[in-house]
């Protein structure tokens, strides 16, 4: 017998992001509007939801592919990524260097190379410039004494896992960054920049043919029986043998992961542009803090001159949207940020801020695999998106083909997602929990 899943709320993402703004008003495909019939519907078009298209259509080319998303590609959460695809595990301050957190290190680096891998891949083959990604690395910087020995420990963890990477003293991190506030840093060369709406937007445009792209097209209903799947939409419906949910925290408002998702945002801000000779160091580079829950910083550069990006804070909001207050709050707490760390250029305003959303779970693991007959989830990243829900379409869609890798054996070996406490504890739990761990992060 048939089972019917129905949207109880669509994505509200709120501000655009920066990200969009300095690229040309996007063109989107249009909104379906008929019967379409395919073998696997895709719902969402963000770094899920294309890779698992990208990867369905590398096993096996004669799949029909449809891929619906509520928004517009690049306005949803994956378009508000700071830019970071981070191939090293990303907990810093851990000193456990045990067996079990030396696999469970070499499983995240798998996770996120893979993600990697496959971004490059398309990169070589279609020409992309280093303004859509960039090979560059990352730095981790200090702010403060204990954010330096945070560093200390974590070149430690590298040095055995094998990874190569450099301690940089004040004055080095300041030749890189421009400014003298940092007290140290720690580059490691795997990591990849990206602009993550150009790279989400040429990733959709690369399709055609076996993949059909829908956009402004929510999904509303998912109707499942024994001859396959139906995804109903506003103004059409997609036949297909199998869904995959790309959809984040959103596979919630079809009743997946009930009870088992932490709806967390994060911020950033967007400085207006500036001469590059106003500030000394690199053009670009990006920075990730030395403590969790602290501030990332991303200089980048453009025709228009160069800008700022301050990511900080981090709110809990069960509804999966954010108010006006919480947007106020971010950017007193980032204009702060921006000016502790740039204190001779505090004069430069923000011209863009957004907020973008993440889906957490109680023991950091995804939402994946198949929740119910047909449907398949790629949903629940934990934060680092750009790497971590990448690699969940690019093992989904393994998964529906039935094919083994490396990295799917990773994702059919996490535990399920488990059931978090009453939903008045989740709430205090959770908002105390996230200030207590932004108060401890401190300057960083």
């Amino acid at each position: 017998m048939g089972k019917t899943f129905r949207a109880s709320r669509l994505p509200a993402h709120g501000a655009e992001p920066g990200w969009a703004a300095l690229l040309p008003a996007r063109t989107p495909t249009p909104e379906l509007d008929r019967a379409f019939s395919a073998d696997v519907v895709i719902i969402g078009a963000g770094f899920a939801g294309l890779a698992a298209a990208t990867r369905l259509t590398q096993l096996d080319p004669g799949l029909l592919v449809a891929v619906i998303d509520a928004d517009v590609v690049g306005n949803g959460a994956s378009g508000r990524n700071s830019g970071f695809l981070i191939d090293l595990p990303h907990d810093i301050s851990s000193g456990n260097f045990g067996a079990d957190a030396a696999t469970k290190s070499r499983n995240e680096i798998t996770v996120a190379r893979t993600a990697i891998q496959l971004y490059a891949g398309l990169a070589n083959e279609n020409g992309w410039n280093r303004d859509i990604l960039d090979p560059s690395g990352k730095y981790s910087v200090a702010m403060t004494n204990a954010g330096t020995e945070h560093l200390t420990t974590y070149s430690s963890k590298l040095k055995a896992l094998g990874e190569p990477h450099q301690l940089l003293g004040a004055a080095e991190i300041a030749e890189v960054t421009g400014t003298r506030s940092f007290k140290s840093g720690l580059f490691t060369p795997g990591a990849v920049m990206v602009q993550p709406v150009a790279l989400v937007r040429n990733i959709a445009d690369l399709f055609q043919g076996s993949v059909r792209l829908f956009e402004r097209t929510p999904a509303l209903s998912i109707e499942t029986s024994s001859s396959g799947c139906k995804v109903k939409t506003p103004k059409g419906e997609v036949t297909a043998d199998k869904v995959i949910l790309a959809t984040n925290g959103h596979a919630e408002s079809f009743g997946f992961g009930s009870g088992e998702l932490l709806h967390v945002f994060t911020y950033a801000s967007l400085t207006e542009p500036f001469e590059p000779s106003l500030l000394g160091g690199l053009r670009k580079w990006g920075a990730t803090p030395a403590a969790p829950m602290g501030t990332t910083v991303r200089r980048i550069n453009g025709p228009g001159g160069d800008r700022i990006l301050i990511r900080s804070r981090y709110s809990y909001h069960p509804n999966i949207k954010v108010g006006a207050g919480s947007m106020k709050s971010a950017a007193k707490l980032h204009d702060r940020k921006f000016a502790d760390r740039f204190p001779d250029h505090r004069y430069l305003k923000m011209q863009y801020r957004w907020a973008g959303a993440m889906a957490l779970t109680y023991n950091t693991v995804p939402l994946f695999g198949e929740l119910e007959d047909r449907i398949f989830s790629a949903c629940a990243c934990n934060g680092i998106g750009g790497t971590k829900a990448t690699a969940a379409g690019i093992a989904t869609a393994e998964l529906v083909v039935g094919h083994r890798s490396p990295l799917g054996e990773i994702f059919q070996a996490f535990d399920k997602p488990q059931k978090l406490p009453p939903r008045p504890l989740v709430e205090v739990g959770a908002r105390f929990n996230l200030k207590m761990r932004e108060w401890r992060a401190g300057r960083e």
